[in-house]
């Protein structure tokens, strides 16, 4: 296992991911898309295809603590100059260290952002060289500069109650886009709204639900939402025939009716050009 081959009392900031292509001694390696790796969560059993297919890894971002000293405090500098020998030596293709970037001005990195999507990332991740590693949501010193999301325009079609404060409201929408004269669902979002609208959603949902299956109503297809979301992937387990990553609400149209919504035809485009 990865973590019987680092030293002990380490413990590094990263993240799991699909990647292939690794190459230990070059730092070099390929981001699958988020799709693959959501083919292994939360299964007991992975098969030998999923293995082959969807083949994972540990991006190292940071280093909080090596052989149990305490690194927080320490500068990026020190931090990164110990985390490139840590992986070094381990000389595992599993244990990749994420890349630094470098540019000459702005518009360079401007450039080197935009190009985010083509390798299944986010964005990119600014660090002063001076900063200490902060515990909880820190401005300053720390800029995640993402890539404006995809949105299309759908409309909800089922509707069910939240968690937490909000498990008294309809709260969870999974959202659909036409096909011809049917309605085709293709993700789901429990975001993006204020509580102000997520109560008047709520109303709507109580006022116009037409079945019920279990804790889920299907209700009127008439409140549109623009959905946004960091990328699009093909997938063989949702009807669409696509999946998204991160969807998440991003303002509710009122000013357009559902039969002005986005098509299936449209989600399909964007897969061919941002899909993997």
């Amino acid at each position: 296992m990865l973590q019987q081959k680092l030293p002990e009392g380490t413990v590094l900031d990263g993240e799991i991911i699909s990647l292939t292509n690794a190459n230990a001694s070059t730092n070099e390696f390929t981001i699958l898309p988020f799709a693959l790796l959501q083919t292994r969560i939360g299964r007991k059993n992975v098969t030998s295809k999923q293995l082959k297919e969807s083949p994972v890894g540990f991006i190292a971002y940071d280093l909080l603590e090596f052989e149990g000293e305490d690194f927080r405090n320490k500068t990026l500098e020190e931090r990164r100059s110990v985390l490139e020998k840590i992986i070094t030596d381990v000389n595992e293709p599993a244990l990749r260290l994420s890349p630094i970037i470098h540019f000459n001005n702005w518009d360079e990195l401007a450039a080197t952002r935009a190009t985010s999507r083509n390798i299944n990332a986010e964005g990119i991740m600014l660090k002063r060289k001076n900063s200490i590693y902060q515990v909880g949501r820190k401005v300053g010193d720390w800029w995640k500069w993402k890539i404006d999301p995809l949105t299309i325009d759908a409309v909800m079609i089922y509707a069910q109650k939240g968690s937490g404060r909000r498990s008294t409201l309809y709260t969870d929408y999974t959202f659909a886009v036409k096909d011809n004269d049917k309605l085709v669902p293709f993700t789901k979002a429990y975001s993006g709204l204020t509580d102000k609208e997520f109560a008047q959603v709520d109303a709507f949902v109580k006022r116009n639900s037409l079945e019920k299956f279990g804790p889920v109503r299907t209700v009127k297809p008439e409140l549109v939402f623009e959905i946004a979301f960091e990328g699009i992937a093909a997938s063989n387990r949702h009807k669409s025939g696509v999946a998204l990553r991160f969807p998440r609400i991003k303002r509710w149209r009122k000013d357009k009716p559902a039969s002005e919504i986005n098509t299936l035809e449209d989600l399909k485009k964007m897969l061919e050009v941002y899909g993997k």
